[in-house]
């Protein structure tokens, strides 16, 4: 098992890595809407919010030695089904062919009062 830590996605906010890779496989911390150079939540609604976050997950996986394409299964987190449109028009941009599983739920509750988490579990190129 190796721990997964880069600048090009936000710090851990706590006890926890931002991915581990165990075997062929990275296992990417759910990332949520945070700039990496500020720490802060990018403004605006579902769609900003959603292009931050797959940012993120490319930073984290560039750490890891994988990249989008490796991606073999998405966990998306929504505050409110009613974002799925707009957080599916950005994932499109992100994953546009041979997509991953994907499960997508609304929650109660997403750090820092995120409208969306997103975390992927993908394969070492």
């Amino acid at each position: 098992m190796r721990i997964v830590k880069t600048d090009k996605a936000p710090a851990a906010v706590g006890p926890y890595s931002q991915a581990v890779i165990a075997g062929d496989l990275v296992f990417c911390a759910g990332q949520i809407p945070l700039d990496p150079a500020t720490g802060n939540v990018v403004p605006g609604g579902i769609e900003e919010q959603t292009r931050r976050v797959c940012e993120n997950i490319k930073g984290v996986l560039a750490g890891a030695g994988s990249s989008l394409p490796q991606v073999v299964k998405a966990s998306v987190f929504l505050k409110d089904m009613n974002d799925f449109a707009g957080m599916n028009k950005v994932y499109s941009e992100y994953f546009t062919s041979d997509f991953p599983a994907r499960s997508t739920l609304q929650v109660a509750r997403i750090p820092k009062d995120c409208l969306v988490e997103i975390e992927v579990v993908a394969l070492i190129k």
